[in-house]
């Protein structure tokens, strides 16, 4: 009884086994393709600011009031500290009367001259009789060239004030210290209070949104560098990223045969907070391209030592020894096995037994 039980559950079990094997499995696939490939190595570069640098007082006073802290970020134009400008205020009130007042002398001479002009005029036309002497109407036209020396005298004092004022509205539009650029303040260098002198260090920013890669390359791969092919960089959290060679900087270090490389980055959501000077590894190209033959990665398959893909031929999962090689990106290089237009499995993969029929998803 117990063997017959046995022999009816085998046979269950072979029956159920042979209608799965008949059921075609859903699967997806993608094919092998060739494609170029570079051989890179890893250099440690850093992120560099394209801007920093000090803010400094343009003018002379003590600092009334401080508007940012240490680490706020800023905007270009906004005001970070303001200094005492009463004095500064004094001073652009006493331009505005000299101003005035050399508007008025101005006015003046120019009634002056009128009237200079007018009497030269009357004594013009009198010369001719003996009323009027020849050394009375000459002094009548040196007192017109006196009246017209004083209107030019008072134009000059007028230019001379207009710029005294202007001079004085510059030094009061200096009371605001702006920001420069877009940035990050690193350092505070003074407080409320406390006096400045012109060209005093106020603050220390850092243009923490504007950053380049920066990274000191062996100059025989410096060939390998080009500007229309992005390379590949990770940062500390392991998160990679992509950058465009920029400019090779004209100076090597003699010690370990290494040019300064510019590199401009595209920096993914997954970047975190990004620091100057911080370390990046970037892959360097070693030298030039060359074709190879890659699958995706999801295709292979290990079992124990060997490594095999799927080959879906009419409908049928071929089980495929394969060798593989280098890694790109989401692709394996393949040195034996498949050949380029070959339709691998990608999902569905692990289920599968060789000579299965499936099904690919469209």
């Amino acid at each position: 009884m117990t063997k017959f039980l046995v022999k009816t559950l085998c046979a269950a079990l072979l029956t159920i086994y042979q209608v799965q094997a008949q059921q075609a499995a859903l699967v997806s696939v993608d094919e092998v393709i060739e494609q170029p490939f570079t051989q890179t190595s890893p250099i440690i570069g850093r992120l560099v600011a394209v801007q920093s640098g000090t803010v400094a007082a343009q003018t002379s006073g003590s600092v009334s009031e401080m508007l940012v802290r240490l680490g706020d970020t800023v905007s270009q134009g906004q005001v970070l500290a303001t200094i005492d400008a009463s004095t500064l205020l004094l001073q652009k009130q006493l331009a505005d009367s000299r101003l005035l007042e050399s508007q008025s002398r101005l006015k003046t001479a120019k009634a002056q001259l009128g009237l200079a002009i007018q009497e030269r005029k009357r004594l013009e036309g009198l010369k001719s009789t003996a009323s009027v002497s020849r050394a009375v109407y000459d002094d009548a036209k040196q007192q017109q060239s006196i009246a017209l020396s004083k209107v030019n005298e008072a134009k000059a004092t007028i230019n001379s004030s207009k710029a005294s004022l202007r001079l004085a509205e510059l030094e009061l539009s200096y009371t605001s210290i702006i920001a420069p650029f877009n940035g990050t303040i690193i350092a505070k260098n003074t407080e409320t209070g406390s006096y400045l002198q012109r060209g005093q260090a106020v603050l220390q920013l850092i243009s923490d949104r504007n950053l380049e890669l920066e990274a000191d390359i062996p100059s025989s791969q410096l060939s390998g560098l080009n500007s229309n092919v992005p390379l590949s960089f990770m940062l500390d959290n392991n998160s990679t990223h992509t950058a465009l060679f920029r400019a090779i900087i004209p100076e090597e270090n003699l010690r370990t045969r290494t040019r300064k490389v510019r590199f401009t980055p595209t920096f993914e959501q997954d970047s975190g907070i990004l620091a100057n000077d911080q370390s990046v590894t970037v892959l360097v190209p070693m030298g030039e391209k060359e074709q190879i033959l890659s699958a995706h990665k999801d295709a292979i398959v290990r079992q124990g030592s060997r490594v095999i893909v799927y080959v879906v031929v009419d409908d049928i999962a071929k089980s495929t020894p394969v060798q593989i090689g280098r890694s790109i990106g989401n692709r394996l290089e393949v040195l034996e096995g498949l050949n380029i237009g070959d339709n691998v499995v990608v999902r569905g993969n692990e289920r599968l037994r060789p000579d299965q029929a499936v099904k690919v998803k469209p």
